[in-house]
């Protein structure tokens, strides 16, 4: 359990006063993420500005038993956040957590009530691409996802994050309290856009007068987030505690670099965030394009061939000069001539991305970013392959990347190991291989997923014969031959 009398000569601690801070946040994803990033900036308001905006945690997850909130509870609220680079690290306690809730403990009713507080003003989220129930070739509601069809049937009881936040706002209205604003902070191009898509959509076929009300007073504002944060390992908790001289089962280990960029638009007040090195636009999509196309694209590319050639961490990949040379040449000669972004410099952006990577006090595994890859492709590849496709440039490293996680999703890697497919759609994913042979029809079969590839790419030969090019070279030579010849 954290100690703080035992924390090392340095540590900042919360000596704000923390009875007086205000349940102004419910957020939703109590993950490594967000409690390195988000809730950080929080801290850093709370101890500089005097800042009174707590938090509410939540996790609705079904298959979260609680262990994290638990953990939580038994320390007073707090836990630690160590900033690691080569040959040095930061740690900071973080103690803007009022309250700590979670489904199978505390129940969806009382998570419902307690964004129902007067006091709240911002309800957040960190849930990944695949919580908000939308189909990712579209940013639409999946009116077929089950968690959805649940909540049409018993919207009191919902069970989805759409449903939940609809049925808190629905509550407000009838308590005649103010309405909140709705921020994601996950991974999607127009974030708030989805989300917005999602909630008002999912209104509309229960109850179309709030859909109208939705629409009139709640904001949901875009965000880009940035910090590498690998999800922490046994090995990784039992390294943290010996520097800490104390375990701390909700600790957290990040890279020192942190990037937040919010659209300024909210309905009931909002923190300072500014003052704690946020950036406040009027249009998020240029950052939210730049950032999931050029480092989380990159990101994506560097997982799928890291891992079938054996490279369990991005340091890892780093180390080998091939792949270095792929991340960066797919920043800047296929992703970054697809941006809107303007006054940045690309290239700059680029090695700074390198740089970062190759940070190997942060062990983030190639495993880790490769799971949920029909909710990521979209946003990170995708769409750059149809600004290609519509003007007729090159697009050799996307292609590889999408005949690597095809043949990542194939669950053998190259050494004829068994690969554990995480992913929304596994079960999909899997029948469709069981049901092709290796090659074209492999190929034809994964394409056929309409809901991430959408209509176009299947029926695309200029993508087929360029996708199924890179497949078969992946098959033929494996990963870091398939890597060299891209890069010529």
């Amino acid at each position: 359990m954290l100690s703080l009398d035992q924390l090392p000569e340095g540590t900042l601690l919360p000596r704000y006063n923390r009875p007086a801070l205000r349940q102004r946040i419910v957020h939703f994803g109590f993950g490594a993420f967000h409690r390195s990033h988000q809730a950080v900036c929080a801290d850093i308001l709370a101890a500089e500005q005097q800042s009174d905006w707590g938090y509410c945690e939540c996790e609705i997850n079904p298959a979260n038993t609680g262990e994290l909130i638990k953990a939580l509870r038994q320390q007073d609220m707090l836990y630690s956040v160590t900033e690691k680079a080569d040959g040095s690290l930061k740690t900071r306690v973080v103690g803007v957590v009022k309250e700590a809730l979670y489904r199978h403990g505390d129940g969806i009713e009382k998570i419902i009530n307690a964004m129902c507080q007067p006091d709240v003003a911002i309800v957040s989220a960190t849930v990944t691409e695949k919580g908000y129930c939308y189909m990712p070739a579209t940013g639409e509601l999946n009116p077929d996802h089950p968690a959805i069809v649940h909540d049409l049937a018993h919207p009191e009881q919902p069970d989805s994050l759409p449903g939940i936040i609809l049925a808190a706002i629905k509550r407000r209205r009838a308590l005649n309290l103010p309405p909140f604003s709705v921020m994601s902070c996950d991974n999607m191009p127009e974030n708030g856009r989805v989300t917005r898509n999602v909630v008002v959509q999912l209104a509309q076929m229960q109850d179309p007068a709030l859909a109208d009300y939705i629409r009139q007073h709640i904001t949901f504002p875009s965000t880009m987030v940035d910090r590498i944060v690998p999800a922490m390992t046994p090995e990784a908790f039992e390294e943290l505690s010996h520097k800490l001289g104390c375990s701390d089962p909700v600790g957290v280990e990040c890279e020192p670099f942190f990037q937040w960029v919010i659209e300024d638009n909210f309905v009931a007040g909002r923190p300072q965030w500014e003052k704690a090195g946020a950036e406040l636009v009027a249009d998020v999509l240029p950052y939210e394009e730049m950032k999931l196309r050029m480092l989380n694209g990159s990101h994506s590319l560097l997982a799928y061939l890291g891992y079938l050639a054996g490279y369990e961490h991005i340091s890892d990949c780093m180390d080998d000069p091939c792949y270095l040379r792929a991340a960066r040449s797919l920043m800047l000669d296929e992703q970054a001539p697809t941006l809107s972004t303007t006054g940045v410099d690309l290239v700059a952006y680029a090695d700074s991305l390198i740089a970062r990577y190759k940070n190997r006090a942060i062990k983030h595994r190639t495993f880790q970013i490769a799971t949920d890859g029909t909710q990521k492709l979209p946003q990170r590849w995708l769409d750059s392959i149809r600004w290609h496709l519509a003007n007729g440039s090159r697009f050799e490293l996307l292609a590889l990347g999408v005949a690597a996680w095809m043949r990542f999703v194939s669950g053998v890697d190259e050494q004829g190991r068994e690969i554990i497919i995480n992913d929304p759609l596994s079960g999909e994913l899997a029948k469709r291989v069981a049901q092709s042979a290796e090659g074209e029809e492999r190929i034809a079969a994964l394409l056929s997923l309409r809901e991430v590839f959408g209509n176009d790419l299947p029926d695309s030969s200029a993508f087929r014969e360029r996708l199924s090019h890179y497949y078969q070279l992946l098959l033929k030579t494996g990963a870091k031959e398939a890597v060299r010849q891209a890069i010529g």
